[in-house]
């Protein structure tokens, strides 16, 4: 079944993540990905700043699912679960660039996927899904 918007209009989410899974098994997104080479202090003094004004931003433009529902990444409620950004948010996926080249110059891999169906919708607002992935 593919997840639709505003009736029949079939709707591609987009998500930007590692193509290697983490210790936990699940795929890091792009903002995981560069906090953790920003928390092992590889990050250079322009790139921690791009990251900071750029995370700040974020923060600002749109909700953090977790200040809605805490278990919406809790590992043993909802395993795997994961944000999509809906294809609309254009504001946000504008900023994304600018993350790439950061992990590309840190040899970092980042691959961008699009799924009419990415899993089990646990929360939902107007710029994004937060699914568990199908099994």
């Amino acid at each position: 079944m593919e997840l639709a918007d505003r009736g029949s209009e079939v709707v591609h989410y987009v998500r930007f993540q590692s193509p290697y899974r983490n210790r936990r098994g699940h795929f890091t997104g792009v903002f995981g990905l560069i906090n953790s080479l920003a928390r092992e202090g590889r990050l250079t003094v322009e790139q921690e700043a791009f990251r900071r004004s750029n995370n700040s931003w974020y923060n600002v433009a749109y909700t953090d699912p977790s200040t809605v529902d805490p278990t919406v990444y809790d590992h043993e409620i909802n395993p795997g679960a994961a944000a999509w950004f809906k294809p609309t948010a254009t504001h946000l996926l504008e900023r994304v660039p600018g993350y790439l080249q950061v992990l590309t110059a840190h040899g970092v891999e980042c691959q961008l996927l699009r799924s009419a169906d990415p899993g089990r919708v646990i929360y939902e607002d107007d710029v994004q899904v937060v699914v568990v992935p199908h099994p």
